[in-house]
C-alpha cells in the first residue's frame, strides 16, 4: 500500500493499492497472450487437426502440450538445446515433467505451406504404431510458429555413423548393417502396405533413419510424406527429395509412387555396401552420383572393387553379392521393375536370419585371434558414441534439401 496526499481546500486522501493495479496489468497481459496464442492455434491448423483426426477417427494418443510447457523444458528454447538444424527448422532436447526424454522440433517459417505440412505430418504420425518408426508424443499449436515433440532418439543418424562423422562408429558390422537395412526395410513394407491408407515418405534416406539407445533403426521426418488413397497407385505431386536419393522416374513425371521409396531406399543401401555418400561433390563425374555408379559397377562384375573394403574381411562376398543384386533392382530406372519395399524386407530377412558374426566359434585358430580381436573391438554394440550437436544436423524431421518442379538444386 502507499499513500498519496492532494492538496485542495478539503485535503483530500487517496489510498491506492500498488498490488491491485499490478493485478490489473497482469490479467490484461494474460488475457491478450490468451488471444494470441488462440490466433497461433488456428493459424498453425489446430481446427483442421481436430477435423482430420475426428473423419478418420484416429484413436492415436497425442498430447496437446502447452507453450509454457515447451518454453519451460527448452529453458525458453535456450542455444544450449540445440541437438539439430536444418533448412526448415531446429530440434531442442528438453526433459518433461514425467522425466521423459523428448525432441522437440520448431520449424522456422511461418506460412500456409509449412502449416499444412505440419498437419500432413501430425496426421501421418498419429496412424503409425512400428518399434521402426520415430514415435510422435504430441504437439503445440500456440506458438507462432507448429511444433512437434517426438521420443528421443538418442544415438544419432545412420548418416552420421556411415560417414564417420566426429563421435560416430569408427564402422558397423556386415551384421548391424544387414540388421539396420532390415528394420528400415520392414518399416518402409508396414508404411505401404500394412495401414488402412498408404504412406509414401518421399524422403528416405540415412540423415533421416535414427538409432536409438539399442542400436534399433527409427525412421524419422514424415514432412513429406503422403497418404494415398484406397484404389490410387500413384499421386501426382511437386517434386520434392533430397539430391541423390530422389527417384528419376518421380523426377521426370512427376508421379510419386510407393516404388519411389524404394529407389531412395536402395541408395541407403549402397551407402551402407560402400560407405560412400550419395552424392560425392569431391569424387570424379563417373563417381559423383552413387545410384548410377553403383549400378554401373554391379554390371560390370565390379561390385567387389567399390564396397567398403571392410566388410570384404568378414567373410561375407555371397552375401555381398546378393545385397548388391538387391539394391541394383532398387535402383532401376523404370519403377516397375522395383520390386515392392515387402518384397526388399523379405529378402533382407531371410539373409539376415544365416548371418553370423565371422567370429563366433568354438574355438578360434591362433593365426585368426589378432583379427578376432580387432573386429570384436570395433563392433557396433561394444563401442560407446560421444554425440556432436554441431553434426546433427537432420534429427526428427529436418530435410536438408528440397527440390521443387521448377527450381532443382
Amino acid at each position: 500500500m502507499f499513500i498519496v496526499r492532494t492538496h485542495g481546500s478539503n485535503d483530500m486522501w487517496h489510498v491506492s493499492n500498488k498490488s491491485g493495479i499490478g493485478a490489473l496489468f497482469i490479467g490484461i497481459r494474460r488475457r491478450k497472450l490468451t488471444r494470441l496464442r488462440e490466433k497461433f492455434f488456428e493459424q498453425n491448423g489446430g481446427k483442421l487437426l481436430k477435423q482430420k483426426i475426428n473423419s478418420q477417427g484416429s484413436n492415436a494418443m497425442m498430447t496437446l502440450f502447452s507453450s509454457e510447457q515447451l518454453r519451460k523444458v527448452t529453458d525458453n528454447y535456450s542455444q544450449e538445446k540445440i541437438i539439430g538444424k536444418g533448412a526448415y527448422g531446429v530440434v531442442y532436447k528438453g526433459v518433461l515433467s514425467d522425466k521423459r526424454l523428448v525432441a522437440i522440433k520448431k520449424s522456422k517459417l511461418v506460412d500456409e505451406t509449412q502449416a499444412e505440412q505440419f498437419i500432413n505430418e501430425v496426421m501421418i504420425l498419429t496412424q503409425v504404431i512400428h518399434r521402426n518408426v520415430v514415435k510422435l508424443l504430441g504437439c503445440c499449436l500456440e506458438e507462432e510458429v507448429p511444433i512437434l515433440v517426438y521420443e528421443f532418439i538418442s544415438n544419432n543418424t545412420l548418416f552420421h555413423h556411415i560417414h564417420h562423422k566426429l563421435g560416430g562408429m569408427d564402422w558397423l558390422s556386415w551384421e548391424n548393417r544387414l540388421r539396420v537395412a532390415t528394420e528400415v526395410a520392414s518399416a518402409l513394407g508396414y508404411l505401404h502396405s500394412e495401414i488402412t491408407m498408404q504412406i509414401i515418405h518421399r524422403d528416405v534416406k540415412s540423415s533421416n533413419i535414427l538409432l536409438d539407445e539399442n542400436y534399433t533403426a527409427k525412421i524419422s521426418d514424415f514432412g513429406a510424406s503422403r497418404l494415398v488413397p484406397l484404389g490410387h497407385h500413384e499421386v501426382p505431386t511437386l517434386i520434392q527429395g533430397t539430391l541423390g536419393y530422389l527417384d528419376p522416374e518421380y523426377f521426370n513425371t512427376s508421379q510419386l509412387t510407393e516404388k519411389s521409396d524404394v529407389y531412395s531406399f536402395g541408395v541407403v543401401l549402397a551407402e551402407l555396401l560402400t560407405g560412400k555418400q550419395a552424392i560425392g561433390v569431391d569424387r570424379t563425374n563417373e563417381e559423383k552420383n552413387l545410384a548410377t555408379y553403383f549400378v554401373k559397377s554391379v554390371k560390370e562384375n565390379r561390385l567387389f572393387e567399390i564396397v567398403d573394403p571392410r566388410l570384404l574381411h568378414e567373410h561375407t562376398l555371397d552375401d555381398l553379392q546378393k545385397v548388391g543384386d538387391l539394391t541394383k533392382r532398387c535402383l532401376s530406372f523404370v519403377g516397375d521393375d522395383r520390386p515392392t519395399m515387402k518384397e526388399v524386407a523379405a529378402e533382407l530377412e531371410g539373409l539376415k536370419k544365416f548371418t553370423t558374426h565371422p567370429w563366433v566359434q568354438l574355438e578360434a585358430p591362433t593365426e585368426t585371434k589378432s583379427l578376432v580381436l580387432e573386429v570384436e573391438q570395433s563392433d557396433l554394440n561394444d563401442i560407446p558414441l560421444t554425440k556432436s550437436t554441431s553434426e546433427w544436423d537432420s534429427y526428427t524431421g529436418i530435410t536438408d534439401m528440397v527440390l521443387e518442379e521448377n527450381n532443382p538444386r
